[in-house]
């Protein structure tokens, strides 16, 4: 009678076989991989706020990535074009945080060419 021959498991750096990764996990790892989406956002700064460094405690507080796509600042008002990436939730205490610091956020809606 044959017997059933398995694929060897890949090896590790240490080149010792690494355990297959179960069902659950794979499954866990899409949801996870489904959560991180990305948004992007005009922000405009009033000027009390324009020195501060807004965009980077944004980036430090929360777990966000965080791209300044496009930004004109004067002394009078900053105008930023801010691309965020993380967890929809994360987004979405992200953007209440900037308003709570008095920046006002807006969607940016993309034409289908930029898209």
């Amino acid at each position: 009678m044959p017997t059933k021959t398995s694929k060897p498991a890949k090896a590790t750096a240490t080149g010792k076989s690494a355990p297959k990764a179960s069902k659950a996990t794979k499954n866990l790892r899409k949801q996870a991989d489904s959560a991180h989406t990305s948004a992007r956002f005009w922000l405009t700064y009033p000027p009390q706020r324009i020195k501060a460094p807004v965009i980077w405690k944004l980036g430090h507080q929360f777990k966000l990535v965080t791209s300044i796509r496009q930004a004109s600042v004067t002394d009078v008002v900053g105008i930023v074009c801010l691309e965020v990436e993380g967890s929809a939730s994360e987004i979405t205490a992200g953007v209440q945080w900037l308003k709570k610091q008095g920046v006002r956020v807006e969607p940016v809606e993309l034409s289908a060419v930029e898209s």
